[in-house]
């Protein structure tokens, strides 16, 4: 599906997957149409939902040219699916960025145009910012995620949420090749911002993460992965670590990326797992925080990865 707009300033494919939004995604369009100084265009992707989601859609779309709504096909379950559906079924040729939206955040009306800034500035191939997260008592808090990113950090993190995230034409239209080809492979990793960031880092693409917050980042009872704040917070990741979540779906990055990395000998390779000779050489450079550094050496020493 494509757009037939032409643009007169830098012009963004905004691709924002949907699933029981109608809470907030009035807001969230709102906040992505009223940016400055860009031409904006936004690919709705909704999951069958149970709420008037699709209504409220619909609406927006007979309002404004501006917003397309992609044909409805069978059930994503998760938000991974529905976004590597939109790279995969949306024309992006005709946009010079690609920017990611979920349903329920609010966008500073700088936001797009800072992004345009630094990668055209910078020459970057993608581009992320911290966000700050909000929640319905009023209380705010800076999810920071732009630490000075290391060689391998790709292979256990994101660039930060996936909201944040905005690509070049040229990287985005690599990544769906790449997608396209290896569709059932990535569809089985759980996170779509953890995926896109490995796969770009590990192809030696340049990625610039912003320390400036362009995004109020809301969290609710029903994010699926949310801010890593608080004690519920900390219990979940816990729990998933103890059931081996994160060491399965380091694995899929590490099968999907793995022969992207030139500087990695092919002696290295260790099937599915990352090879532990590999990790232990290179700990200083697999995670963006110090404390992050830390525990995954105490994992290692203690034999649970």
């Amino acid at each position: 599906m494509k757009s037939t707009k032409t643009h007169l300033f830098p012009s963004f494919a905004v691709l924002l997957a949907a699933y029981n939004g109608a809470e907030w995604i009035e807001k969230q369009l709102k906040s992505i149409l009223e940016q400055e100084k860009v031409d904006v265009t936004v690919f709705i992707s909704l999951d069958i939902s149970s709420d008037n989601t699709l209504q409220l859609i619909r609406e927006c779309t007979e309002k404004n040219k501006s917003v397309i709504l992609l044909p409805s096909i069978d059930r994503f379950g998760g938000a991974a699916k529905n976004f590597y559906r939109l790279f995969r079924d949306v024309e992006l040729e005709s946009y010079d960025y690609i920017a990611l939206s979920d349903q329920d955040d609010i966008w500073l009306k700088e936001k797009l145009i800072a992004a345009h800034r630094c990668i055209d500035d910078g020459g970057y191939s993608a581009y992320s910012s911290n966000a700050i997260a909000f929640w319905p008592n009023g209380r705010e808090t800076i999810i920071n995620k732009s630490q000075p990113q290391r060689r391998y950090d790709y292979l256990f993190e994101a660039a930060g949420p996936g909201c944040t995230y905005v690509l070049s034409v040229d990287t985005a239209l690599k990544f769906k090749k790449y997608l396209t080809k290896n569709w059932a492979s990535v569809n089985d990793v759980a996170l779509h911002d953890w995926m896109i960031y490995a796969w770009v880092r590990s192809n030696s693409m340049s990625w610039f993460i912003d320390n400036v917050p362009y995004i109020k980042y809301r969290q609710h009872a029903t994010n699926q992965v949310g801010a890593n704040q608080g004690i519920k917070a900390i219990i979940s990741r816990a729990k998933k670590l103890n059931e081996g979540w994160y060491k399965k779906e380091i694995k899929k990055i590490w099968c999907l990326v793995a022969p992207n990395i030139k500087e990695i000998s092919p002696s290295l390779f260790d099937g599915d797992r990352i090879p532990l000779l590999f990790l232990v050489r290179n700990i200083s450079q697999m995670r963006r925080r110090l404390r992050d550094r830390i525990i995954l050496f105490t994992l290692l020493f203690l034999g649970r990865y």
